[in-house]
């Protein structure tokens, strides 16, 4: 599975953006599809995460409420959906395929990433 992230760009806190993540190749075996996100200096951390079917979704206590993932299998396609977006969600932010660690807050159990999408929130 191959993995294409975009929708990052520079905004003010408070509004929203809108990130897609594009899978092509193996597309037709089911994946758990997550968020991740890097600030500078710090670790990769877990963001959110989605079932194949969509009806499991895990959210990070500190997106809770603000984000939205979501996904559209026959588009190939995952979202984030974030709102209320604050200075300390400023990350590159990375899609993440899973086939065979269920919905992990891991990133080690995410076998395909996609190469990230800068989002840069302004006080």
């Amino acid at each position: 599975v191959q993995l294409q992230a975009s929708g990052g760009g520079l905004v003010q806190a408070g509004a929203s953006l809108r990130l897609s993540c594009a899978a092509s190749g193996r597309t037709f075996r089911p994946y758990v599809t997550g968020w991740f996100r890097q600030a500078p200096g710090k670790e990769r951390e877990f963001v959110a995460a989605i079932s194949w079917s969509g009806g499991t979704i895990h959210y990070a206590d500190s997106v809770k409420g603000r984000f939205i993932i979501s996904r559209v299998n026959a588009k190939n396609t995952a979202y984030l959906q974030m709102n209320s977006l604050k200075p300390e969600d400023t990350a590159v932010y990375y899609c993440a395929a899973s086939e065979g660690g269920g919905m992990s807050h891991e990133d080690i159990q995410y076998e395909y990433w996609g190469q990230g999408t800068q989002v840069t929130v302004s006080s």
